[in-house]
């Protein structure tokens, strides 16, 4: 039997179908495809497979990942991207198969390519109004959670970011934390904006990369 990771884009009208849909939408794909997948026992086996980090609602992710177990060590790598391929809907793209190297555990940080526009709002405000934001000694933004509504600092959670202004609307380029305990997600950076200027944003955001604490790809 053989770990493998197998890596896909999420996009177009897919990007809005909810973790636990996609979950299911590829073990259906999973399970037509044929391939030589190891099933979970009991009285409903199902193609095993699991997520290293969940995608948030409605966000692009350009090298997403899941992991399952081949039964048959020698089966084609090229042969699983085929299969699964045909098997998906338009938004769900497999591209490569490999071996994975780091444990899902190892997770630290993500990168995301945000576009920010609005209605009636020059991208120079929002260039100059993200830099101050993003300036700041803290950026405090109530989060939710199973304990309740609790005020946190996300600040510490950004590692690097770079802004660019483009003719109608702003880029964002920014790596956050990503871990299991420490876990900024982007939205809560735009709603700390829309908290500070009191503007709505048309806001398209893309998940680039996966980290380890070391900054290496996660692989």
């Amino acid at each position: 039997m053989k770990n493998v990771r197998i890596w896909f884009k999420k996009d177009f009208e897919c990007r809005y179908i909810s973790h636990l849909d996609l979950n299911r939408c590829m073990l259906r794909a999973l399970h037509k495809s044929k391939i030589p997948i190891w099933h979970t026992e009991g009285f409903n086996p199902h193609p095993f497979a699991t997520f290293p980090l969940p995608l948030s609602l409605g966000f692009r992710g350009i090298n997403e990942c899941m992991d399952v177990k081949l039964e048959d060590d020698d089966y084609s790598f090229e042969e699983i991207i085929i299969r699964i391929n045909n098997c998906l809907p338009r938004g769900l793209r497999v591209f490569n198969v490999t071996e994975p190297i780091m444990k899902a555990g190892k997770i630290a940080y993500a990168s995301f390519t945000i576009k920010l526009s609005g209605d009636k709002l020059r991208s120079a405000e929002i260039t100059n109004d993200l830099s101050e934001l993003l300036n700041q000694d803290t950026i405090e933004i109530e989060k939710k959670s199973k304990k309740g509504i609790r005020t946190i600092d996300i600040k510490q959670g950004i590692k690097r970011y770079e802004i660019i202004e483009k003719f109608d609307f702003t880029i964002l380029d920014i790596i956050l934390s990503a871990g299991s305990s420490d876990n900024v997600n982007p939205n809560l950076l735009i709603s700390a904006l829309q908290n500070k200027t009191g503007f709505e944003y048309d806001v398209d955001i893309t998940r680039n990369y996966l980290y380890n604490s070391e900054m290496e790809l996660f692989r």
